[in-house]
């Protein structure tokens, strides 16, 4: 891509700060409560962009891991709950515990990292 065009990150900042900054403090009731959801989608898709290719990386290689082989993520995911499913692995097995829970944190810090902080 060009250098003269702005990363989608950069676009979405900007945007979020004008709603924030300028516009919010101009609103009341309904408009001020639906400004504030759009802040909230764009701060979303902006993290999604941010975050979401090293995320998936991430989670295609634990699922590599616990399966015993490589794959795409959709692939892969599907084959884990089949397996959890048919009991060839423990719902209890530490590798699957934490592949959860770090599948969690990072969906968390996508939709809402407010809430790895509590």
């Amino acid at each position: 891509m060009p250098q003269s065009i702005p990363k989608a990150a950069v676009l979405l900042e900007a945007a979020v700060k004008y709603l924030e900054t300028e516009l919010m403090p101009t609103l009341e009731g309904y408009h001020r409560f639906q400004t504030r959801v759009t802040v909230n989608v764009l701060n979303t898709v902006r993290r999604e962009l941010e975050l979401r290719g090293a995320q998936a990386e991430a989670e295609r290689s634990r699922l590599a891991a616990i399966l015993g082989h490589e794959g795409d993520v959709e692939t892969l995911s599907i084959e884990l709950a089949e397996r959890i499913r048919a009991g060839a692995i423990a719902i209890d097995d530490p590798a699957l515990r934490a592949h959860v829970r770090q599948s969690l944190a990072d969906a968390l810090a996508i939709n809402n990292p407010k809430w790895l902080t509590r």
